[in-house]
C-alpha cells in the first residue's frame, strides 16, 4: 500500500484559478455599462417647437438646467425638489458665479402654472440669466 504524505497535498493547493474572478468582473463590468447610462437620464420631456440653437460661446461649467414634467415635477440636479430650494440653491450661486446660466426645461402638453411658479420665485430671489429651453426648428433652405 502507498502513503500520500500531507505535504504533496500541500503543494497542490497553493495555485488560484482566476478565471472564476475574471468572468465575474467582466460581467459586473457590462452591467455597469448598460445601466449608467439609464440612471443619468433626466425627466423624458417633449420640448415645445421654436428656437435657434445654442451658442458655442457658453461654458458648460456655468449651466444649470431645472426640468419640469407635465404634472408640475421640479428636477435639479437628478433629483426633485420644490420650487423654493431650487430657487434659494440657485440664488446663492448666482451669488458666487455671476456668469451662471439657468435653463428651463418644460413638457409642452404641462400647465403653464408650473413654469409660472418658477420664474416668479426666481424674479422674488434674484435668480436673473434663465433661458427657456426649445427644441429648434431648422429653416429648410431656399435653393437659388
Amino acid at each position: 500500500m502507498r502513503r500520500f504524505s500531507q505535504r504533496n497535498s500541500l503543494v497542490t493547493l497553493s495555485d488560484i484559478n482566476i478565471t472564476p474572478l475574471l468572468d465575474l468582473a467582466f460581467v459586473l463590468l457590462i452591467i455597469f455599462i448598460i445601466t449608467t447610462p439609464l440612471l443619468e437620464q433626466g425627466l423624458n420631456l417633449k420640448l415645445p417647437q421654436g428656437g435657434q440653437a445654442d451658442s458655442p460661446k457658453i461654458n458648460p461649467r456655468d449651466i444649470r438646467t431645472v426640468d419640469i414634467s407635465a404634472r408640475g415635477d421640479y428636477k435639479f440636479r437628478e433629483r426633485f425638489y420644490s420650487v423654493d430650494q431650487i430657487a434659494t440653491t440657485l440664488r446663492d450661486e448666482q451669488r458666487r458665479n455671476p456668469n451662471l446660466i439657468v435653463y428651463v426645461r418644460a413638457d409642452e402638453e404641462g400647465a403653464w402654472k408650473h413654469i409660472a411658479a418658477l420664474l416668479n420665485r426666481f424674479e422674488q430671489v434674484g435668480v436673473v440669466n434663465i433661458s427657456m429651453r426649445t427644441d429648434p426648428t431648422t429653416a429648410p433652405r431656399r435653393s437659388r
